[in-house]
């Protein structure tokens, strides 16, 4: 039986596969610079016997797997490969060994449970029909996104998936469980870069001046009324500021003030809509009270939608492999994943795997010093991942 067969490889790689991934997580790279796990996944896959068809986006790969009767379907497995720049808090035998950057989103996990589905599957392919593409893709961290210039670069052609599969890591999922949103699940996120321009000087003589600090602050909550009351209810969205720069002093008002934000949302066309009435607010309150302001807004990765079909088949194949038991429901969730490019070019499935474990301290969320998991959660990574291929390749 498929899934008992893949299940016993998946068991018997499991330290292979946690070799691999503390091999990523002690040398971990940022954005578009990962050319030494780029090299190691090439490594990995040629000590499998998988021939890489061509590197795409720079350190990018992708490999073929050929079952029997390859031309029936094509199947894509994706992985993800950078890091973030964070410092490690986490005292571990496999810490970063690079300063200042760290595996804090599990990109790591899922680059090495990727490397040992394909190891399964290729263990396997005797028994399958169809063909299962292998996607290692840099730059997820970063817009605009990786997966972009895969696709750029002709990633889902020659040949052409009928469908491409994703995980991620969840830190509040208990390991064994995964979860599944059929649908539309993760938003579009785009960034915004402002300056507003006044004219600084003395504190102490305000009539004087045109004061961008006073006027930023207005901008940012007049702002705000875009999700608040020109957002409809039934489409969720955020607008954030994360950073507000005015290099001025207790006495000093400064000439300007920089700010930086994010705006996210589930709708395409109401995306565009806030971006006109965000840049008219801004230009608006800011030019009414004197000053001048440079509204910029760099378009992100697109939301990111769940085939239905493609996820309720792989939700059920998740069910028999771990036991419905173990296969959760997912809500939306309001952060962004470049996965989105590749499922509104094709039938896509993004789902969730567990990593907690509270009795061994593992809660840390992602992008933290302290994030980390429970390595039994590769074995499912690995085991799961294959068997959904299978599953989609037999089943569709």
């Amino acid at each position: 039986m498929m899934k008992d067969k893949i299940k016993s490889l998946a068991k018997a790689y499991k330290q292979e596969v946690i070799a691999n991934r503390r091999h990523l997580h002690a040398n971990p790279e940022l954005s578009y610079q990962e050319y030494n796990t780029s090299k190691f996944v090439k490594e990995k896959l040629e000590e499998i016997g998988i021939t890489i068809i061509e590197s795409k986006a720079d350190t990018g790969w992708a490999a073929l797997i050929k079952g029997k009767n390859p031309e029936k379907r094509v199947v894509a497995l994706r992985a993800d490969m950078d890091a973030l720049p964070i410092v490690e808090a986490n005292d571990v035998p496999y810490k970063s060994q690079n300063p200042g950057v760290m595996h804090a989103c599990g990109h790591d996990v899922h680059t090495a449970s990727l490397l040992g589905a394909a190891k399964i599957l290729h263990e396997v392919k005797e028994d399958w029909e169809g063909t299962i593409k292998l996607i290692f893709q840099p730059g997820e961290e970063v817009a605009p996104g990786g997966a972009s210039f895969m696709i750029a670069d002709k990633v889902l052609e020659n040949p052409r998936p009928n469908g491409i599969i994703g995980q991620h890591v969840m830190p509040f999922i208990e390991v064994g469980k995964v979860g599944f949103r059929p649908g539309i699940y993760m938003a579009s996120a785009d960034e915004i870069y402002v300056t507003v321009k006044g004219k600084g000087g003395h504190a102490a003589m305000p009539e004087t001046l045109i004061d961008p600090v006073l006027i930023a602050s207005h901008m940012i909550v007049a702002l705000q009324q875009v999700v608040s009351r020109a957002a409809s209810p039934k489409i969720p969205s955020v607008l954030s500021f994360g950073k507000v720069e005015a290099l001025g002093a207790t006495n000093v008002i400064p000439n300007e003030v920089k700010i930086q934000g994010t705006f996210r949302t589930l709708d395409e066309e109401w995306r565009a809509k806030a971006h006109e009435k965000m840049t008219a607010i801004a230009k608006g309150i800011v030019e009414g009270m004197g000053g001048e302001v440079d509204f910029e807004i760099r378009k992100g990765y697109p939301f990111l939608k769940n085939d239905p079909e493609l996820t309720n088949r792989s939700q059920q194949a998740a069910e028999e492999y771990l036991g419905k038991e173990n296969v959760l429901d997912l809500d939306i969730w309001m952060a962004a994943e470049d996965f989105a490019y590749y499922s509104q070019e094709i039938e896509g499935c993004f789902y969730r795997l567990g990593t907690r474990n509270e009795a061994k301290g593992i809660t840390s969320g992602v992008h933290t010093p302290t994030f980390d998991i429970d390595e039994d959660a590769l074995e499912i990574g690995a085991g799961l991942m294959a068997y959904l291929a299978v599953s989609e390749l037999e089943k569709a």
